[in-house]
C-alpha cells in the first residue's frame, strides 16, 4: 500500500479558488444599510435579493436583522416625525393630532345622521318651477347655479329627470 501525501498548493491561487466553487457571499455595511432601507419603503425580499444579486436564501441568512428590523425603524421614524408635527407648531399640526388620537387613542367620529329628526325619513319636495316667477328663478339660480332650472340652454326638465307629467 502506498502512503497518499498532501497535493502541492496550485501556482495560481485564482484557479485554486475556480475549482473550489464559489466564494461565500460576504455582506457589506453598504449592503446592510440598503436592505434595511429597501425594507422600510416597503420593498418585497424577491426584488431586494435581485438588487443585490443574490438569492433570497442568501438575502435571508446574512441580512436577518436588517428583514427582522428595517419596518420597525421606519415606523418608528415615522411616528417620531408625526409626534414632533402633533406637539409642535405649523399649520399641520391640528392634521396630525387628530390622526394621532384617532389611530393611537381610539377616538372616533362621531355617528352622523342620515335620517331626518328623531330618526323620521327625509323629507322631500317636489316644486313646479314653472310655476314661480322670475325674480324667485333667478334667486334659486343665484344659490344652485345651472341647478335651479334656469335659462340658459337648459331643456326645462327638472335634475334627475324628474319632469312635470302631463307638459
Amino acid at each position: 500500500m502506498s502512503k497518499r501525501t498532501k497535493p502541492d498548493p496550485p501556482a495560481d491561487p485564482a484557479a485554486a479558488a475556480r475549482r473550489l466553487g464559489r466564494r461565500p457571499y460576504e455582506p457589506t455595511a453598504e449592503n446592510r444599510k440598503m436592505v434595511q432601507a429597501m425594507v422600510s419603503y416597503g420593498i418585497r425580499q424577491e426584488e431586494i435579493a435581485t438588487a443585490l444579486g443574490i438569492s433570497t436564501v442568501t438575502l435571508r441568512k446574512h441580512f436577518r436583522r436588517e428583514l427582522d428590523v428595517g419596518e420597525t425603524l421606519a415606523n418608528a421614524a415615522v411616528a417620531n416625525a408625526l409626534f414632533k408635527a402633533a406637539t409642535g407648531g405649523g399649520p399641520q399640526k391640528v392634521t396630525a393630532q387628530i390622526f394621532w388620537l384617532k389611530t393611537r387613542a381610539k377616538w372616533k367620529e362621531p355617528p352622523r345622521e342620515v335620517s331626518g329628526p328623531n330618526g323620521a325619513p327625509i323629507t322631500t319636495a317636489t316644486i313646479d318651477l314653472k310655476r314661480l316667477s322670475d325674480e324667485q328663478l333667478k334667486a334659486l339660480e343665484a344659490i344652485f347655479g345651472d341647478l335651479a332650472g334656469g335659462s340658459g340652454g337648459h331643456d326645462g326638465g327638472a335634475p334627475g329627470g324628474e319632469g312635470e307629467a302631463g307638459a
